[in-house]
């Protein structure tokens, strides 16, 4: 989560500063709410293949 919300595109880009960084902020509180939510949501293992294969059906991934 960035403090102060939503950074602002112009012609197709984010005006940055001269300072370091990219010149944003992390709400830190907001983002521990939202990891403590994850958290209690329950989910512990991923299954990527499924999710892919519902936007491509048959899609593998690639095994190196």
């Amino acid at each position: 989560m960035i403090a102060g919300g939503k950074r602002q595109f112009i012609d197709g880009a984010i005006v940055l500063d001269d300072t370091p960084g990219l010149g944003v902020e992390l709400d830190e509180d907001a983002l521990a709410r939202l990891h403590e939510q994850y958290r209690r949501a329950g989910l512990t293992k991923r299954d990527d293949v499924a999710e892919m294969q519902k936007i491509q059906p048959g899609w593998r991934p690639v095994r190196y």
